[in-house]
């Protein structure tokens, strides 16, 4: 019973990793920086980790069918910088900037998903090919010079809700919500976390994987525009360097969060949006904590190389706990059968 009991333990600890390891950095970095504890603090990393977080979210779409996108920070870039252009050179109003971001970021996604399931070209080549030419494209639309976005984008990123809850905060939450509902509560949802536990079982069910793979990478498209407008409405501008790297903190926030690169594992809430608050947190802290700003970025890597692992030894040591369970579950039976 004691060794059902500890199992049953371990097995609870690593499916909850995430939350763990967020109150252990939490913690940690409290103890280290007294200020970080304030609310204040609390409230400046939420709003950092938005526009990331909002990206991690279509990322987690994507990893939840066992593939990659590596372009959504060249949507990013192409997006907003196509949307700036729009509100500059035309004087269009915020919300028909809004809709051409998020239009070209589910064009972007289009694309990728035309790549992947019409040419059958796999999502780790596609996406690393969209994203050095979406960069490309981005730097020929804005000849590599800073597009400033109107005073009224700027308002919008720093106004409240109620005069309480910063908007991109609240915009993040909406979407975070959103999402957990529409793969836990919708068809297509069940469908994206039966293709990526095995697609060719999905397909001999009558699934259409092809369908389902054209979703959720349009649906990465679209957040990584949303998220490179809500990060360009408290930056204000989008400059040569925007999105770049971002790929890669919306991988590491899902696989934080519990996202399994396998596929089929993972949440949108609590998962992925701790995860995208637990690497704005450490980046951070490390500020903080006075940490050489040289040493910051093998930090961040060390990060994410360290979610690619801890994903990899979760998954392994959930299989064998599965594994021993059910020993255990027939051990019983053949028990009650002898009684």
């Amino acid at each position: 019973m004691k060794t059902t009991n500890r199992q049953h333990l371990a097995q609870l600890a690593l499916q909850n990793t995430s939350l763990l390891l967020f109150i252990v950095v939490f913690v940690v970095f409290g103890l280290l920086a007294p200020r970080f504890f304030a609310l204040q603090t609390f409230e400046t990393i939420l709003k950092q980790a938005s526009y990331i977080g909002i990206v991690a979210i279509g990322m987690t779409f994507v990893i939840l069918t066992a593939g990659i996108d590596l372009s959504v920070g060249s949507n990013m870039y192409v997006s907003a910088t196509v949307a700036g252009l729009v509100m500059q050179e035309l004087k269009a109003p915020v919300w028909l900037g809004l809709l051409v971001c998020l239009s070209v970021g589910m064009l972007f996604g289009g694309v990728n998903a035309f790549l992947i399931t019409r040419v059958k070209i796999i999502p780790f080549i596609a996406t690393l090919g969209t994203m050095v030419a979406g960069k490309g494209i981005g730097l020929l639309f804005s000849r590599s010079i800073q597009i400033p976005y109107p005073d009224s984008v700027l308002e919008l990123g720093s106004s409240r809700l109620f005069g309480l809850i910063p908007l991109p905060i609240v915009i993040f939450l909406g979407v975070a919500l959103a999402a957990q509902l529409v793969l836990t509560m919708t068809p297509i949802g069940r469908q994206i976390y039966a293709v990526g536990n095995d697609a060719e079982a999905a397909k001999k069910a009558g699934l259409s994987v092809g369908r389902v793979l054209t979703s959720v990478y349009i649906v990465s498209g679209l957040m990584a525009a949303l998220g490179g407008f809500v990060s360009v409405a408290q930056q204000g501008v989008v400059h040569p360097g925007f999105g770049e790297g971002y790929e890669f903190n919306a991988i590491a926030a899902a696989v934080l969060g519990g996202a399994s690169l396998f596929g089929g594992v993972g949440s949108v809430l609590p998962g992925t949006l701790l995860g995208a608050v637990l690497i704005q947190m450490i980046q951070t802290g490390l500020i903080f904590t006075k940490v050489d700003i040289y040493i910051q970025p093998l930090i961040t890597a060390a990060i994410i190389f360290s979610a690619v692992l801890l994903d990899a030894f979760r998954n392994i040591q959930l299989q064998k706990l599965r594994r021993r369970n059910i020993r255990i579950d027939k051990g019983a039976l053949v028990g009650a059968g002898d009684d």
